[in-house]
């Protein structure tokens, strides 16, 4: 069972040894959140949204910053550009503005080029053959296929590698993923008079959760002021950067502009709110799994392959130690404890959590022989199914003020539990069906 994994630990041998960022001593272990955030501060200049609303859990957000600073800043088979591109793209999947703003200012500050922000128009093709596959993964990953795979590993110019493939197909899975924490949370801001307003959160721990509007702590009313001006100065660097790369670049003839867009660049990409340049066929959506007829697709059986005897031994042995970072964070949030969220719905939580996740991938087709799914629509009322579905599938679709409007009897920490868990459920449904399409490509 993927939910309930067994105390022990699985016979595949300790986390590779050199890889210090993966080890976490017992101080780690006890770290507050406070704490985390300075980590957090210290390699980002500022506290994202998505951390603070972790910040509940800080033992599932300190896996959770280990495996994404991996993926974004570690050694690895992609340059760092690609890699904030590749997040843009998947992020603009779901229109959520908040993460593609985000890594369009990590694009820059790597020193990716800021024409490459126009669209897949503007990009390297063989970065723009990424688009098909995440179209498929982000909405409709049943179809994913070994034909999909060859695509991208068999054409002469340009090919991808194996190890880059599954590097980016992580990375596209990932933000997939964080893009439904990000909308389920309320992470996305609020529509304001130019499209986005100010984000309304605070920091769990000691500081007040109320609106600091409202004159609650005037501390944090001058540190949000104080993180405003700098980001203003931030943004203004960056656009001077760009205009400066944009220079530079302008010798870069694979990467010429068509001659009705060649008059100039002024960054003002940031806060934009149409991001289908971004994505390939943008009405493509989610299609209820039973109801699909495309190819007839077959019930992805986990007996069959799973991530525990086939998933992670495969991502693992292509990607050095992601796969040690990615099932931490699975056992991580199996292990989060919200007893009164699960003894409100009358069961045992681990009971709770399995259900929520098993519905999770049931949407994406994925089954469990040894499960009743009768106890789906026992355990989980029918609004919060509803929530569920929407979080996971139409994660765009979500209105911001939902989060604080359902289950009104629970605490935000579990709230944000039940986020946490569809992040992981969905992140792991497309793993699973990009990695079997890849096991299959290797195979045939």
């Amino acid at each position: 069972m993927i939910l309930c994994p067994p105390s022990a630990e699985p016979p595949r041998g300790k986390p590779c040894q050199r890889l210090q960022l993966a080890k976490m001593s017992t101080g780690d272990k006890e770290r507050p959140p406070q704490l985390l955030f300075v980590k957090a501060l210290a390699s980002r200049g500022r506290i994202e949204a998505i951390a603070q609303q972790m910040g509940y859990h800080p033992h599932y957000l300190d896996s959770f910053l280990r495996m994404q600073h991996y993926l974004l800043h570690m050694d690895g088979p992609l340059p760092f550009d690609c890699r904030h591109f590749i997040a843009i793209m998947a992020a603009a999947r779901h229109r959520c503005l908040y993460l593609v703003n985000l890594h369009v200012l990590q694009f820059l500050r790597v020193g990716g080029d800021p024409l490459w922000l126009r669209g897949l128009d503007c990009i390297p093709s063989k970065l723009r053959r990424l688009s098909e596959i995440n179209k498929v993964l982000a909405h409709r990953p049943w179809l994913v296929c070994k034909e999909h795979i060859e695509k991208l590993l068999k054409i002469s110019e340009q090919s991808w590698s194996l190890a880059e493939l599954v590097h980016a197909v992580v990375l596209l899975a990932h933000y997939h993923a964080l893009a439904s924490f990000a909308f389920g949370c309320g992470c996305e801001q609020d529509p304001g008079p130019e499209g986005r307003g100010p984000l309304k959160l605070g920091l769990p721990g000691s500081v007040c959760f109320c609106d600091v509007g409202n004159g609650c702590s005037q501390e944090l009313l001058h540190l949000n002021r104080k993180r405003s001006l700098d980001s203003c100065v931030e943004l203004e660097s960056l656009r001077e950067r760009i205009h400066r790369l944009q220079v530079g670049s302008e010798a870069r003839e694979e990467l010429r502009l068509p001659a009705q867009r060649e008059e100039g660049f002024d960054g003002e990409f940031l806060g934009a709110a149409d991001l289908s340049c971004y994505v390939l066929d943008p009405s493509f959506g989610y299609q209820e799994f039973a109801q699909c007829h495309e190819g007839q697709p077959q019930i992805f059986r986990v007996q069959d392959y799973s991530w525990e005897d086939h998933g992670f031994s495969l991502v693992n042995r292509l990607y050095s130690d992601i796969g040690h970072l990615l099932d931490e964070k699975f056992r991580k949030v199996d292990g989060l404890h919200s007893c009164s969220m699960a003894k409100r719905q009358g069961c045992e939580q681990a009971t709770f959590k399995r259900a929520i996740w098993n519905y999770v991938h049931c949407m994406f087709g994925i089954r469990y022989d040894d499960y009743d799914y009768a106890e789906v629509n026992h355990l989980l009322e029918r609004i919060l199914k509803l929530y569920i579905k929407t979080v996971t599938c139409s994660p765009e679709k979500m209105d911001p003020q939902v989060f604080e409007r359902f289950w009104k009897q629970f605490k935000h920490s579990e709230k944000v539990h039940v986020n946490l868990l569809i992040l992981e459920a969905r992140l792991q449904a497309e793993l699973l069906y990009a990695l079997r399409a890849i096991t299959h490509y290797m195979v045939s």
